[in-house]
């Protein structure tokens, strides 16, 4: 992923933390081609006071009458926020002397338009064009952890596994257990694969002002090394191989017959993996003895050596599953355990019918394959049990309806709520603030929800006014493609993420709220974009570089650690203004 190429112009993600990429043109100048981010540039030892309040941003298009409080300080560690332009923080040292033939200006007069320096723009993924000699610069001191493997085969969906490493780990390198399932050209090439990936050290860099010296000395060295590849682990960057070893990949895989549409661990077990397949069987699988093989191949890694390495293509294993479920009539992506009740599962398919599976002793499950739950008019899209109420469930349909369910009662759900005007593709429930609930759409639409005002407006059901319904507190449309995955941060209840078809991943925080104030003196800065109108201040990272991403999740025991899969393998990142702050 990435290359060293030379382009006659180049554009850079950098600005400010709340929202864009800044434009920049360069001729004949080495890049290197990799992630794109959307935030700042300056240090950790820039981070506002923590009496600050409020964040960089303008206005979107969002609807918001928000429940949680403002941020007790900006979210952005930067002075690169976007505000209103300020002419009198202008540098006119930095202008040029005016000719003789131009008649003298009044010591009060404002200097030429094309005398001024010129900010930066700012790039919207998905808005703006691009030419075909411009090409998107990795920004390398916007995360302070970005790190890419592959496997044999993409995978579309993936589940981070609890361990028993710590919880609110901060110190570098870290560690993670991860469970995927394949997408393979031929059924019987799929397969469940477990992962250790280790050594994912820091990789953050930062920039410093450079003599013009120093600039020529390092535009040589960097044309040397991108004749010699200089190979890092995240991908092609003109650094020291040994600077940043690669993180290690080791792998346990289990032969899978079709492709794996979902799969998730149960919270209170991980080794207790549940798939739902291309074919509609839905298996639960126990991995203890293949997580077991994982934790006990603990090693320090060679230098220079790399997630994809020959570890995965270890050889499959025939596992028989725990427990197995041929009643769906069509294959699905709704999987989700209880995180009140182990062993309680929902599964729901592609002809809007729900199956309850209530375990029972000996590692086995019953499943009551002819009272499914059925109250959608099509596909059921995802599912998600309640946080704190045992028997509370809610699916999202492509009928463009959330269903609340009342897992005592099959008949009908409790509530019927459209919530868009496009397919309903994913939801997540906010596991601290329990009355908030996340949706995307095909649309690209991402809205929040306040459960205790979710409904019809008293009609009762969704279809009988065709209108939204009741309790929408925002309503984001930053996205230029379908959303195929959100879900809320647990280390903090107002921060969330969402994965799109736009090729980006967002993380927003609903606590920030626009505030004048900084933005003009973020703008004082004068190499600061100015925002455009409809970007909105609650938007904080913009990920890119992946092809079509389809799921991430957060690692909750390290904060501020996203995890994704796409069509070109997976990504592991932290952005260095989310999350706790890094220790001295």
């Amino acid at each position: 992923m990435g290359r060293i190429k030379k382009s006659s112009k180049k554009k850079k993600a950098s600005g400010g933390g709340s929202a864009a990429a800044a434009k920049r043109s360069n001729s004949d100048d080495e890049w290197e081609e990799g992630i794109t981010t959307i935030t700042g540039e300056e240090d950790d030892d820039d981070m506002m006071d923590e009496d600050d309040e409020g964040a960089a941003g303008a206005d979107g298009h969002v609807e918001t009458h928000l429940l949680f409080p403002p941020a007790p300080r900006a979210r952005v560690a930067s002075t690169n926020e976007f505000a209103p332009p300020r002419l009198a923080s202008l540098d006119r040292s930095r202008l040029p002397p005016p000719s003789s033939a131009d008649p003298p200006s009044h010591p009060l007069s404002s200097p030429r338009t094309e005398d001024l320096p010129k900010r930066p723009e700012v790039w919207r993924p998905g808005v703006d064009g691009m030419d075909a000699d411009e090409e998107l610069e990795y920004d390398p001191t916007a995360y302070d952890c970005l790190h890419a493997w592959q496997l044999e085969w993409p995978c579309l969906s993936f589940d981070v596994m609890p361990d028993d490493l710590g919880d609110d780990r901060r110190h570098f390198p870290h560690a993670l257990f991860a469970v995927a399932g394949t997408q393979a050209s031929k059924a019987h090439q799929n397969n469940l694969t477990l992962m250790r990936v280790t050594q994912l050290r820091k990789t953050r860099r930062k920039e410093k002002e450079k003599t013009t010296e120093e600039v020529d000395e390092d535009s040589d060295a960097s044309e040397s090394e991108s004749d010699s590849g200089a190979f890092c682990s995240i991908h092609w960057f003109p650094y020291d191989p040994v600077a940043v070893v690669g993180p290690r990949l080791s792998v346990q895989k289990i032969t899978h017959h079709g492709a794996v549409n979902r799969c998730r661990c149960m919270p209170q077990k991980p080794a207790v993996v549940a798939t739902m397949g291309s074919t509609g069987v839905v298996q639960v699988w126990d991995l203890t003895p293949q997580l077991t093989t994982l934790m006990r191949s603990v090693g320090e890694p060679e230098a220079g050596s790399n997630a994809n390495a020959d570890s995965t293509k270890a050889t499959s294993q025939r596992v028989a599953p725990r427990h197995a479920f041929t009643g769906h009539a069509s294959e699905g992506y709704a999987v989700d355990w209880s995180p009140v009740t182990p062993g309680r599962l929902i599964t729901g398919d592609n002809d809007g019918a729900v199956h309850l599976w209530e375990p029972r002793e000996g590692g086995r499950w019953i499943v009551d394959k002819n009272a499914p739950f059925a109250g959608h008019a099509s596909s059921v899209e995802d599912a998600q049990w309640s946080p704190a109420e045992k028997d509370v469930f809610a699916t999202a349909s492509a009928d463009q309806t959330v269903c609340i369910w009342d897992a005592r009662t099959r008949g009908k759900p409790a509530l019927r709520v459209k919530t868009h005007d496009a397919d309903v593709n994913v939801m997540s429930w906010n596991r601290v603030a329990n009355c908030m609930l996340a949706t995307g759409a095909d649309d690209g639409s991402l809205r929040i929800w306040d459960l205790r005002r979710f409904g019809n407006g008293g009609s009762g059901d969704a279809n009988a006014s065709g209108k939204t319904g009741e309790g929408c507190v925002a309503d984001f449309s930053f996205h230029r493609g379908p959303v195929t995955s959100v879900e809320w941060a647990r280390f903090d209840g107002a921060m969330l993420a969402t994965a799109s078809a736009d090729h980006t991943v967002c993380v927003w925080d609903l606590a920030v709220e626009r505030d004048a104030e900084e933005e003009a003196a973020a703008m004082a800065a004068g190499d600061n974009a100015v925002a455009p109108e409809d970007l909105p201040p609650q938007l904080m990272f913009v990920h890119q570089g992946m092809r079509d991403p389809k799921e991430l999740r957060w690692h909750h025991q390290i904060p501020g650690m996203i995890c994704t899969t796409a069509l070109d393998g997976f990504n592991a990142f932290k952005a260095y203004n989310v999350g706790n702050d890094l220790p001295a």
